[in-house]
């Protein structure tokens, strides 16, 4: 489910060369070309592209991404089970250690690494069986996302010469993820660890190595030690709407001057965003700075909510207050929406029927000028209205 890569020197020249489309062979060759103009020996680049095929699944998965246009609520308790929560907390004891150091070294939350490994591949069982290369060049050749596949090709060949990966038999997600916390090869590179002290970075193999590598990679992503992330809180029946979403930040006293109150325990003294995932009869939480790091980790705004509210879960949060939610709209009826703002002059993105922060954007804006509560949940009535 990774969607961002670190942009690196060794993708830099690939943002300015984003070669995509036409003849795999001939693709293929040309990224032969820009491997030895990077200084790859060109018997590394054959021996790597030698097997290398085009993956039309790859692609089917790549375009049948329709689970995130489920809302936050449903998406969120398909995810989240009893025994997933239970898994979690016995794993949280098995590697009590490695979490330790983790902690001390990253100070990265046990939780938040647990509820990522959980998402990401069930624990470690299940962790994928695309071929990994033929994934990260068939979507370097795609020209949906050239310039986040492309680096990622080069970093793979730089394992493949190091000796920590084979073109033939390393497999992943369909993107070209690896390990148990899925791993793009230069988010390897720049973290990979070994945590078990065995001389070696086994993140398939090895939970210490791919618990270690994933704290290591969010504290490079900017997550700030020993501090929350998510925490949900009650809001009164009535206020300002449009003040809700990712893009206002105000201290928590602000927060609570206008009726914010936790559900459990305190807030935090930091800036705070609050985040009505379903509007203002659904859940409500207040999102930290380290929130923000989550999108380092994945740009779907349901995933990163449900996957920062489980790691709260973990920690012993209660289930969240689900409310009663307006209704929503379908798939299509989101696609319809989306059409509608773009003529109106939004920026809305792909029209894909998801619900992504840009579509948020548009529709608290459209609320507000209709008069609406703006709190950017997009319903039949506005549908109705535009």
């Amino acid at each position: 489910m990774r969607l961002i890569a670190f942009v690196t020197a060794l993708c830099l020249p690939a943002m300015v060369h984003a070669q995509c489309g036409g003849s795999f062979n001939q693709f293929k060759a040309g990224i032969k070309s820009e491997a030895v103009a990077k200084g790859i020996p060109a018997g590394t680049a054959d021996a790597f592209l030698k097997g290398v095929r085009q993956d039309k699944k790859v692609l089917n998965a790549d375009r049948a991404q329709g689970v995130f246009q489920k809302p936050f609520i449903e998406f969120s308790r398909r995810l989240i089970s009893n025994s997933r929560i239970e898994a979690g907390r016995k794993n949280a004891r098995r590697y009590d250690n490695v979490f330790d150091q983790v902690e001390a070294s990253y100070g990265v939350n046990r939780n938040v690494l647990l509820a990522f490994w959980a998402f990401e591949t069930d624990y470690g069982a299940f962790q994928g069986n695309f071929n990994t290369a033929n994934a990260l060049v068939t979507l370097a050749h795609d020209c949906r996302r050239p310039n986040l596949f492309r680096p990622q090709v080069f970093a793979a060949m730089e394992l493949f010469k190091r000796g920590q990966f084979n073109p033939a038999t390393t497999t992943g997600a369909w993107a070209g993820e690896i390990g148990m916390v899925q791993m793009l090869p230069l988010d390897i590179i720049e973290n990979g660890t070994d945590g078990d002290g065995d001389g070696r970075v086994s993140l398939k193999t090895s939970a210490p190595d791919a618990l270690t590598s994933g704290g290591k990679m969010l504290r490079h992503l900017g997550w700030r030690a020993n501090e929350p992330w998510l925490q949900e809180v009650t809001v009164p029946t009535s206020m300002d709407w449009s003040q809700s979403g990712l893009k206002t930040v105000k201290p928590v006293a602000d927060w609570q001057a206008m009726g914010v109150q936790p559900r459990n325990g305190r807030l935090a003294k930091l800036p705070a965003s609050l985040i009505l995932p379903q509007g203002h009869k659904g859940p409500a939480f207040l999102a930290y700075p380290n929130f923000n790091v989550y999108f380092e980790w994945n740009q779907s705004f349901t995933y990163v909510l449900t996957a920062a509210y489980f790691g709260t879960r973990l920690q012993g949060a209660p289930a969240y207050n689900a409310g009663k939610p307006d209704t929503g709209l379908s798939g299509d009826q989101m696609k319809r929406l989306q059409k509608m703002l773009q003529k109106r002059g939004y920026d809305v993105g792909k029209v894909d029927g998801i619900l992504g922060a840009r579509t948020r954007d548009a529709v608290q804006k459209e609320q507000q000028r209709l008069g609406l509560p703006a709190d950017a949940w997009p319903t039949p009535a506005l549908l109705k209205k535009l």
